[in-house]
């Protein structure tokens, strides 16, 4: 029956058999069929069953349907644009009753437009754009001149505009051409220099700074779709009160429709890369929006809060670039949150109970026995969790309602005897974060609430407190979370790490917590464009370490000035030195662009050059020094031509004697190569991966877990480097290019008299690690 209904609208089979599998939509259209023949007849043509169909399909709230498909039988609704004006008139104004004659003037009820008025307004917008169409004639985009003949003609009909538009076109430019006929070849595309695509610097939230639109526009991602600051209840799901309406007006006039953001981490640990992603989509999009951010510590759970982590984690937010709109805390709304729950109790809303955490753990746990108590009684036993008078897991007030995965009634305040670092011992009851974290966003108006995917369960609750409590209700939106291959970012997993001795801390660099990437040299730029390149989008992403050394190497090229090192030195003297002194050598600081300046390098009798840069007997393809074959010295001017090899008892060459002849006078060498004279004694640290697998927590592919995976070569310390005297008064965190061996960042282990450098990325990806 319901099948011959859905092909009687013009249905094809396929189609109405593909409509019956979707229960939804099946109901809808076939109440909306029915109604509609009801009032015209079994024989419904196809134009009015396709405005059917969308509707049906279209429709958010499905009490609006008879509502609509009236309009429609009426003939009152006749095109595709009057339907989408009519869905969103009702999406829009959520309460009853609707105005109907607002309604009917914002979806063009009983306009007509005459074929004459279509002549004109196509007539006027040819005439406007009469001299580019004589220039370019039919390479000219008549789309644009459908779309402003249909601006001027809202409810006009599209087709008839469109054989208006191509006659008068005709009549202006005569029957196509050959030329008309060819391809207008397409522009190119200007490329940003290099320094523009790294323009990604934040300075101040809501201040544009120099970030460039297509960045902002990749942070953005699935935001496009986001609901503008006051419209909350356009949002699929959203729950519409009666006095909702009332709540977003005085929203907005405390905000002023600015769209306002927070990131708000619980400061039990140190930020990771995936944190890098939500500060990122926070504080960018707010940002992009001309909006603020807070940060907020969700400072509920303080048997696991330090100070150092409050410390560390507004200084990773600062140092990625972005400044908080204010800095606030969960505990900073206690006593708020406090009466708020004796009001939900009031309600007959949240009770006290009694059951064990290990009771209502899990898929299934039972009941509680104590969900219909009597609303007095609630109240006194939640007074008696405040004053101490249960222990630990005695009680707990739970809120009466069941969430998106199945769970019961989640926990809004538990009994924990711990001072809080912020309040003291004035509490013993701490709410937990399904009761905190939506009512502290309505008390800071928060317009979009956003979170990773695995807290979708959690938005039922999320709206569902708001409500229940008569408040206003922001809008959780979830994203997926951004990993990475070969870490682990747990923070119970790293201070396992820590604890074993297998890093030396939150920040060793051989992690990925922020913390470790900018001591490893990372810059906070490069974690940005990596965030952007991710996108933000509902799905998990996980990626290759590879990708994020990529942009480091991108921004390093730009902002890493260049020094020369060597990691295993080997002693050249050169017999013939061509001054009784040491020489100086200008070294451009980036070769590519003299302009932004030099450094001086002493060039004498005795330099340094790497071991590997020497062979006694020179394989074919190899370009460096050996016997019978000379090499460059970089930025020297000089080419060297070994004469002696020194070697110790051992056989190990030790020494090389040389001689040396001026760049101009010499043939041209197979290579230069880099060296170092009158240097620093250095220690320098190169990394590798600290896991030998991709999933190192996955039991299938490491069996004996994380801590078995580790790669026993994740550091190697090199303590007998040398590098240039230019870099003399570097500071921690500075970073430099070592010439042909990487990007290099001082590490604060560095002392007077001996520095210690991190090598952040090679020059280039190693082709084994992709």
């Amino acid at each position: 029956e319901t099948l011959g209904l859905f092909t009687g609208i013009g249905l094809s089979e396929a189609k109405a058999r593909e409509t019956l599998r979707n229960g939804a939509l099946s109901a809808l259209l076939r109440q909306a069929v029915l109604q509609a023949r009801s009032a015209l007849g079994p024989a419904l043509d196809k134009a009015t069953g396709t405005l059917l169909y969308n509707t049906a399909a279209r429709l958010k709230d499905p009490k609006h349907l008879g509502f609509l498909v009236d309009y429609i039988t009426r003939r009152e609704i006749l095109t595709d644009l009057q339907l989408s004006a009519a869905l969103e008139y009702v999406r829009s104004h959520p309460l009853e009753p609707l105005d109907v004659t607002d309604f009917e003037r914002a979806c063009g009820v009983g306009i007509c437009i005459t074929p004459e008025q279509i002549e004109e307004a196509v007539e006027a917008v040819i005439s406007k754009h009469r001299a580019e169409l004589l220039a370019e004639r039919y390479h000219f985009n008549m789309g644009l001149l459908m779309g402003e003949a249909r601006n001027r003609l809202r409810w006009a009909d599209g087709k008839t505009i469109k054989n208006e538009v191509d006659l008068q076109v005709l009549h202006l430019l005569g029957p196509k051409t050959e030329a008309d006929l060819e391809k207008k070849p397409k522009a190119a595309k200007a490329r940003l220099a290099p320094a523009e695509k790294q323009k990604v610097a934040v300075v101040e939230n809501g201040d544009m700074g120099t970030e460039t639109q297509s960045l902002l526009e990749q942070l953005r991602g699935e935001a496009l779709k986001f609901h503008k600051p006051g419209e909350n209840y356009k949002t699929e799901g959203y729950v519409v009160t009666p006095n909702t309406m009332a709540l977003l007006k005085q929203h907005l006039a405390i905000t002023g429709g600015q769209v306002r953001t927070r990131f708000p981490p619980e400061p039990n640990g140190i930020l990771h890369i995936g944190h890098a992603k939500a500060i990122n989509f926070n504080f960018g999009y707010a940002k992009a929006n001309g909006g603020v951010c807070f940060l907020r510590y969700d400072d509920t759970n303080p048997e696991k809060e330090e100070e150092k982590y409050f410390t560390a984690i507004r200084e990773m937010v600062e140092w990625l670039g972005y400044q908080p709109f204010a800095v606030t805390h969960a505990s900073d709304y206690f006593d708020q949150l406090y009466t708020w729950a004796l009001e939900l109790i009031r309600r007959g809303q949240a009770y006290v109970c009694h059951q064990r955490v290990e009771e209502i753990k899990g898929h299934n746990p039972p009941p509680s026995p104590w969900r219909d108590r009597p609303v007095e009684e609630s109240l006194l036993l939640f007074e008696d969790m405040r004053k101490g008078k249960f222990g630990e897991g005695e009680a707990t007030l739970r809120m009466k309602l069941v969430m998106e995965d199945g769970k019961m009634d989640p926990v809004a305040y538990r009994v924990k005897f711990t001072p809080h670092h912020r309040t003291g011992d004035k509490w013993c009851i701490y709410p937990t974060y399904d009761y905190t974290h939506c009512l502290c966003d309505s008390i800071e108006h928060i317009t979009h609430s956003l979170c990773t995917k695995e807290f979708q369960a959690r938005r039922s609750s999320y709206f569902w407190l708001c409500n229940a409590l008569d408040v206003y209700c922001p809008v959780q939106w979830e994203y997926g979370r951004l990993n990475l291959l070969y870490t682990v970012v747990s923070k119970r997993k790293i201070i396992r790490l820590v604890e074993t001795g297998a890093v030396r801390d939150w920040d060793d660099p051989r992690l990925f917590t922020l913390t470790a990437l900018r001591r490893r040299g990372f810059p906070p730029e490069a974690i940005n464009n990596f965030c952007a390149r991710v996108g933000v989008t509902v799905a998990q992403a996980t990626m290759e370490p590879h990708l994020l050394e990529a942009c480091a190497r991108e921004v390093l090229n730009e902002q890493a000035p260049r020094a020369m090192a060597v990691l295993e030195p080997l002693k050249v003297t050169i017999t013939n030195f061509p001054a009784p002194k040491a020489l100086e050598v200008l070294v451009p600081n980036f070769p590519a662009d003299e302009s932004r300046g030099f450094h001086k390098v002493p060039f004498q009798q005795t330099i340094y050059i790497e071991e590997t840069d020497f062979r006694e007997e020179a394989d074919k393809g190899y370009k460096r020094l050996a016997p019978g074959q000379p090499v460059g010295l970089r930025h020297a001017g000089y080419v060297i031509t070994v004469q002696n090899v020194i070697k110790d008892v051992s056989g190990r060459v030790i020494e090389l004697e040389v001689t040396c002849t001026k760049s101009d006078m010499a043939e041209k060498p197979k290579a230069f190569i880099h060296w170092v004279s009158e240097p620093l004694a250095c220690e320098v640290r190169l990394y590798e991966r600290l896991f030998l697998h991709k999933n190192p927590e996955d039991p299938s592919e490491v069996p004996g877990g994380f801590l078995s995976d580790l790669n026993p070569d994740s550091l190697r310390v090199v303590h007998n480097a040398l590098v240039d005297s230019s870099v003399h008064s570097a500071r921690p965190f500075d970073k430099f290019q070592f010439e042909r061996l990487g990007y290099f960042s001082v590490d604060p282990d560095s002392e007077a008299g001996k520095m210690v450098f991190n090598r952040t990325v090679t020059l280039k990806e190693d082709p084994g690690k992709a």
